[in-house]
């Protein structure tokens, strides 16, 4: 029995804090959600577009 104690003694010392808690996954996921709407703004913007365009333009005209 004592044996026991001790083993589950270790064990729930181990696992005091592995992994991140609810409020952690919520900043992570705002931040990710900022970054993805930043990015989608950025990569929609008349200049990347052309500039997409011109580099798509000049490889199909490479190829053919």
């Amino acid at each position: 029995m004592r044996a026991w104690k001790t083993v589950v003694r270790r064990w729930s010392g181990a696992c005091k804090d592995s992994g991140m808690s609810t409020a952690e996954y919520a900043v992570g996921t705002i931040a990710a959600a900022a970054f993805a709407g930043l990015l989608f703004k950025i990569v929609t913007s008349s200049q990347v577009k052309t500039m997409l365009l011109q580099i798509i333009e000049k490889a199909l005209n490479l190829a053919g």
